[in-house]
């Protein structure tokens, strides 16, 4: 028996009692556990164990005048093999510095189609490693607890993926980009619109984000595609959850999503086909 406010109850009358209940939802309909930001800890736990990955396998030098492994920045085999590399046709693009072979890569018009996903969790040195993860630290443990977790991953992921599909339709065909800043700045454009939608100041978020885009095009070697197509994907997919009707939400957020994840798909195809 368990103890009530009144007296006992059996354990089948409290299992009931809880079938019976309706789950607590965010005002965006997520569940609750979203509070607790274990999506948030365990993206930024996945980034790191990335970057310590290629510090084992970087080599005792990057090209790029990194520091060993890649620990301060360049360009390392996994960078090669991971990074958001557009390629030419048919051709294999060899990575070296001062004479120096790191690498050869295909790129993603050559079929890997994979450097979509995986460059988001690798960073150039553990500078730029670190104010990624800061940032993900901060809004992830806004937004999360508003989406809950579900939400909240779908439009981290699909926003790294609309950097890299930026990335792909128009930056150089040699260059390597990678880093969660895509995704990052999908979850900036999202904290706007779900503020907005609530009815709250959007003056911190606003200023955030203006600080983050001048800084895209004045610091040198910085992703700029990436920057772009990661804040309009994040913007679009939160539109979807924000203004989703409350009597078909699920199924109107679920599109929202599949809707943007294919516009992605054939663009990439599109690209593909016209370089090719």
């Amino acid at each position: 028996m368990h103890d009530a406010t009144i007296g006992h109850q059996c354990p089948e009358c409290v299992a009931e009692g809880r079938r019976g209940q309706r789950t607590a939802r965010t005002a965006f309909g997520g569940t609750l556990a979203g509070r607790h930001g274990h999506v948030t800890m365990a993206l930024i736990g996945l980034n790191v164990a990335v970057a310590v990955v290629v510090v084992i396998i970087g080599g005792t030098q990057a090209a790029g005048g990194g520091g060993w492994g890649g620990l301060l920045g360049g360009i390392t085999p996994a960078h090669i093999w991971g990074g958001m590399i557009t390629g030419e046709p048919g051709v294999l693009i060899r990575y070296g510095d001062d004479g120096r072979l790191v690498g050869t890569a295909a790129g993603v018009v050559n079929g890997d189609y994979y450097r979509l996903l995986t460059s988001m969790f690798l960073h150039y040195g553990i500078f730029h490693l670190l104010l990624n993860m800061y940032a993900l630290w901060i809004v992830g443990g806004a937004l999360e607890p508003l989406l809950g977790r579900a939400r909240f991953l779908a439009l981290y992921l699909t926003s790294g993926i609309g950097g890299g599909v930026a990335t792909y339709l128009f930056a150089g065909q040699e260059t390597i980009s990678a880093g969660a800043s895509g995704a990052v700045f999908g979850l900036f454009a999202a904290f706007y619109i779900l503020m907005r939608r609530l009815g709250r100041d959007t003056s911190m978020i606003t200023m955030v984000l203006v600080v983050n885009l001048v800084l895209t095009f004045l610091v040198p070697n910085i992703s700029i595609w990436g920057h772009l197509g990661g804040l309009v994907t994040g913007g679009l997919i939160a539109l979807g959850l924000a203004y989703a009707p409350a009597r078909n939400r699920v199924p109107v957020q679920l599109a929202t999503v599949a809707a943007v994840g294919v516009v992605l798909l054939l663009l990439t195809v599109a690209r593909t086909v016209g370089l090719g």
